[in-house]
């Protein structure tokens, strides 16, 4: 019996977006990326650092002038060295990220947390002074 791909005009080939899939997988894994999201408050920005199965003692966040660094550094276990995979994807590289924050951060009040997988880092805006105003004449 021989196996026969079947392209339908109305679906994709499944075979094609499995490896499509498995390729930037490995891409993303051998460029040690983190996937970041950047959300826009009023009175604030949040950067969130996707990183599941870490711990908040793996991480390394760190502010040099106006570069915000997050790295984290995992070392694979001895036990996980002993397993015999048949297959191993998970994958809790080294990493690290910089971010040229807005010179309107305060940096004082930056704060940061993990749950759930992500990392959540908190970067407080300075209200800006107003340049207009009205001048009494005396």
């Amino acid at each position: 019996m021989n196996l026969v791909r079947f392209n339908h005009p109305g679906f994709p080939n499944l075979f094609e977006n499995l490896e499509r899939t498995q390729n930037e997988l490995q891409n993303r894994n051998d460029n040690n990326t983190v996937l970041v999201n950047i959300i826009e408050e009023e009175s604030s920005f949040v950067l969130e650092v996707a990183a599941p199965g870490l711990k908040k003692d793996d991480f390394n966040i760190s502010l040099d002038n106006q570069i915000l660094t997050i790295s984290s550094e995992v070392k694979e276990k001895d036990d996980e060295k002993e397993k015999n995979y048949s297959r191993k994807e998970f994958n809790y590289g080294n990493f690290s990220r910089s971010f040229t924050l807005p010179k309107n951060i305060k940096h004082d009040a930056i704060t940061a947390e993990y749950n759930q997988g992500v990392l959540s880092i908190t970067l407080p805006v300075k209200e800006e002074s107003k340049l207009t105003r009205e001048i009494k004449i005396s």
